[in-house]
């Protein structure tokens, strides 16, 4: 029988396989005696990391989460997890560890190996926080001791994001907050933090001033159509040159030298242009199934940790592919955050593919579970397919009772 969980598998693989098409689509590029076959696609980087995740999916979906919750001393993972986001929050700006990309250190490079800090902070705090709330749920209605201690942690990686990724900041501060007032926070615990936020958040930006030009850029890109408001015509005019149907796989003319950032942060654009507003649709309409899907494990749970761990992973999902669908359509200011499961890159796919596993590790919890609650009776085969409820009992009482009437 399908369940939830099989559907967010099948999700997940199916926007891997879009996106291992769709970047490769994007990054083409016009060179002299070159082509493209199917073996490149099949076996390029892209398509290495989507098998990576994948793996990463399964692995994840056999994990006991409850172990994460029921864990003490030294094996709990929850301060290793602070301690470690912290440490590579901080790493990150080590010249000689930390890459610039873009004119921002948001990359840790080891050798081979390079990762984004702020993509394992996300994903990371999601459990610290679920696993406070559910250690202190009868405290959490409280200021100091059920708010505030996570707060702070909270906005102390927030601000250590913010210096070179403040969408990633607004989405994990975002995240956080959603959480704790799910676990019982009381919403004036949550408008004192307003004054604080937006403070913060005017400070970023007026001390930044390609954050201004983006702000100019959303408010009118055509005031500046060849400097800062180039970026955001680009991408309306690949998702308009798409249509209904799209200019067809491979067609884009966008990405050829005219649209910035469209393997990553502007994939969808070249889906757009490529596949039309059939293709937009198909992709919306995935992660409306997962999203739903997760869902409906979550309202089944009874454990108050795997019911926040949850509802983080799917609140992370959700806003940060809106998020990046209102940016690329013009809705909202350029932000570097990337599409789930679909934009160019190994950290997000693979943890993010990780926490959807750990929905799915749920989702078997709950299906062992109701196997297991099934009554003894339904389980008998030998049982005719109409048998009522007193034929089953006499079939399965070694000594039925004797009636004393009359002969």
């Amino acid at each position: 029988m399908l369940r939830a969980g099989h559907g967010l598998i099948l999700c997940v693989v199916s926007l891997l396989v879009i996106g291992v098409v769709m970047v490769q689509s994007a990054g083409l590029r016009i060179v002299p005696d070159r082509t493209i076959d199917i073996r490149e696609v099949l076996l390029g980087k892209q398509a290495a990391l989507a098998a990576m995740a994948i793996l990463t999916l399964f692995i994840a979906s056999r994990l006991p989460v409850n172990k994460l919750y029921q864990t003490r001393g030294w094996l709990n993972p929850i301060p290793w997890i602070v301690l470690g986001s912290m440490a590579l929050l901080l790493v990150v700006h080590l010249p000689g560890i930390g890459k610039e990309v873009n004119g921002a250190r948001r990359w840790i490079e080891l050798g081979p190996i390079g990762f984004q800090p702020s993509e394992l902070a996300k994903w990371g705090f999601i459990i610290v926080i679920a696993w406070w709330a559910a250690r202190h749920a009868d405290s959490m209605h409280l200021l100091r001791r059920g708010f505030l201690p996570p707060m702070i942690l909270l906005g102390l990686a927030c601000v250590l994001i913010a210096t070179e990724d403040l969408g990633t900041s607004v989405l994990i501060g975002t995240v956080g907050v959603c959480m704790l007032i799910a676990a019982g926070a009381r919403l004036w615990h949550v408008s004192l933090l307003i004054p604080v936020g937006a403070a913060g958040f005017v400070t970023a930006v007026m001390t930044s001033e390609y954050r201004i030009n983006r702000l100019k850029a959303f408010l009118d890109p055509f005031q500046d159509p060849q400097g800062i408001g180039y970026h955001i015509i680009q991408s309306m005019s690949a998702i308009n040159g798409g249509g209904l149907a799209g200019r067809g796989l491979g067609n884009s003319v966008q990405k050829f030298g005219y649209l910035p950032e469209d393997t990553t942060d502007f994939i969808f654009a070249i889906i757009c242009e490529e596949l039309g507003v059939m293709g937009a649709a198909i992709v919306v309409c995935l992660y409306a199934a997962l999203l739903l899907g997760g869902f409906s494990i979550i309202r089944r749970l009874t454990c108050p940790f795997q019911s926040l761990l949850g509802l983080g992973v799917l609140l992370t999902i959700g806003f940060q592919a809106l998020i990046n669908m209102a940016v690329v359509t013009g809705m909202a200011p350029t932000k570097g955050i990337a599409l789930p499961l679909l934009s160019a890159g190994g950290t997000g796919w693979i943890v993010t593919a990780f926490s959807i596993g750990l929905l799915v590790s749920m989702d078997r919890t709950l299906a062992r579970e109701a196997e297991n609650a099934k009554p003894a009776f339904a389980n008998r085969i030998d049982a005719p397919p109409n048998a009522t409820m007193d034929q089953l009992q006499d079939q399965s009482d070694p000594h039925p009772s004797v009636s004393l009437g009359k002969a």
